[in-house]
């Protein structure tokens, strides 16, 4: 760690409940809509720009750049480019990207086995609510 990085350690109790810490910054670029997406996709393997922005059905280019920089930023991912023509650039989950990811991807894997019941309590909510 630098040695600001190890003040902030030292100095701090990080609480991502607290509008300062900068675990909040990190939460939500891991629990944003591209940003788990991103990760989740990546644990599965590492690839290229193009191929996880067609894995992350959605996403523009422009946003996913964005948030490979945030994950990146934040050392959860890692960015190589190739010197070649046209360029390549690949895209790695670091090792602490992969221990992030793999609770996300837990979390994902729960709620998709767990959708009927969901799609049951959204039927049930908009009957008593008048519909969406």
């Amino acid at each position: 760690m630098s040695d600001v990085a190890d003040d902030l350690a030292e100095n701090l109790a990080f609480d991502v409940f607290s509008r300062q810490c900068p675990s909040r910054g990190a939460l939500e670029h891991v629990t944003g809509r591209w940003g788990g997406l991103a990760l989740g996709a990546l644990y599965e393997s590492g690839c290229r720009f193009n191929e996880l922005r067609r894995r992350v059905d959605g996403v523009s280019e422009k946003m996913l750049a964005q948030t490979l920089q945030a994950l990146e930023r934040d050392g959860l991912v890692h960015r190589e480019a190739q010197p070649t023509n046209p360029p390549r650039v690949d895209y790695a989950l670091t090792p602490l990207g992969r221990q992030v990811a793999e609770r996300l991807v837990g979390l994902m894997e729960f709620l998709e086995s767990r959708m009927p019941e969901v799609l049951t309590a959204r039927e049930s909510y908009d009957e008593t609510r008048g519909g969406r």
